[in-house]
């Protein structure tokens, strides 16, 4: 992009981001009533640059890969859950798939690299590698594995983009994909694993100190100093999770919203700004993950996440609630109820 188009662009967003908060203020309400959701729909509106949009078209990628790490024995539940979590998405059956139902969302099934998948009806193959390492004993993978999972989770995002999809969700499904997550954010914000680390599915008290020695073990086999973020995301993360990042790259380079679920996704979504500042144009967060680290990464996004109760269950699940609340912002913003329509004096802005 010229630099003379990007100007054009950011006059473009100022414009219409003025255009829109002018719009909610003339609604027959108190000023800022709405909070988040006012903030929210006039970021959508200045990321598209029209102040008329609609969200109908939403779509959640879940994305589904496998980690090494499970080996040792860091979850309640073995890899293998992946995979039937993943059919039963494809199949409509999963958690998730009556939430999307009801949020008029159309969900994606994303294999990024389940461990053995053999494949499965209404399950895109993106496959990178079958699995990642075992973290607590080196890379997840290679730093060119890491790229392309990138690459095809912004493939999936362009080709969404395509079809004129307004809103796109992200998400996913992979066993033990809480320690990396939590590896990952220790090595971005410089936090220790006991900041980070949290019961994922439901550890023991015990399983949850094996698992903070675990990410402590890959943190020292990992480090070396001077890694950038896309060595960070190979050594520590997940397909899953790089895949998500990418996502969240392309989201922003097309210019569309993209609702972050909970701790995997924001931590994804944190080395996707790490690459391009410019991505926090695009995100929007859900909730706050039950995860001791969630926090911590929201804050280092910039991102205020409306949803606070104590949702841990993936799948996309908090970025689908969100949704209905979304689409009830829109109808408001939308229904041209204004002061002098109802005959009321407008509030004024008080110093």
């Amino acid at each position: 992009m010229s630099k003379e188009a990007g100007e054009d662009n950011r006059d473009r967003s100022r414009n219409v981001r003025l255009a829109s908060e002018a719009r909610w203020d003339s609604l027959a309400k108190p000023l800022g009533s709405l909070g988040w959701f006012e903030k929210a729909v006039t970021k959508i509106a200045s990321l598209r640059g029209e102040v008329d949009f609609s969200l109908e078209r939403k779509t959640l990628l879940v994305f589904c890969a496998d980690h090494g790490v499970v080996r040792q024995g860091v979850t309640q539940c073995g890899s293998e859950v992946t995979a039937h979590v993943a059919r039963a998405l494809a199949e409509g059956r999963s958690t998730v798939s009556p939430m999307a139902r009801a949020a008029g969302c159309r969900v994606i099934t994303v294999d990024m690299g389940m461990l053995n998948f053999p494949g499965h009806p209404g399950v895109e193959n993106r496959r990178v590698r079958n699995g990642t390492g075992d973290i607590s004993l080196g890379p997840a993978m290679s730093r060119q594995e890491c790229l392309l999972a990138m690459e095809c989770g912004g493939a999936m995002v362009k080709k969404l983009s395509e079809e004129g999809c307004d809103l796109v969700a992200v998400g996913e499904m992979a066993i033990g994909n809480t320690t990396a997550a939590s590896a990952l954010a220790c090595a971005l914000l410089g936090l220790q694993p006991e900041e980070a680390t949290g019961r994922g599915a439901g550890l023991s008290t015990e399983g949850l100190v094996r698992k903070r020695q675990v990410i402590a073990r890959a943190l020292q086999v990992n480090l070396t100093g001077g890694e950038d973020t896309v060595d960070l995301l190979a050594r520590l993360g997940g397909l899953e999770i790089a895949a998500i990042c990418g996502a969240v790259l392309e989201a922003s380079a097309r210019r569309m919203p993209v609702l972050l679920d909970g701790m995997i996704s924001t931590t994804a979504a944190l080395c996707a700004l790490r690459l391009n500042p410019e991505c926090r144009d695009a995100m929007l967060a859900s909730h706050v993950s039950a995860e001791p680290a969630a926090g911590r990464v929201l804050d280092a996004l910039g991102l205020d996440a409306p949803l606070k109760a104590g949702m841990h269950l993936g799948e996309g699940s908090g970025a689908i609630m969100l949704m209905p609340m979304l689409d009830i912002a829109l109808e408001v913003y939308r229904s041209g109820q204004s002061f002098d329509r109802l005959g009321i004096e407008a509030y004024r802005r008080l110093e």
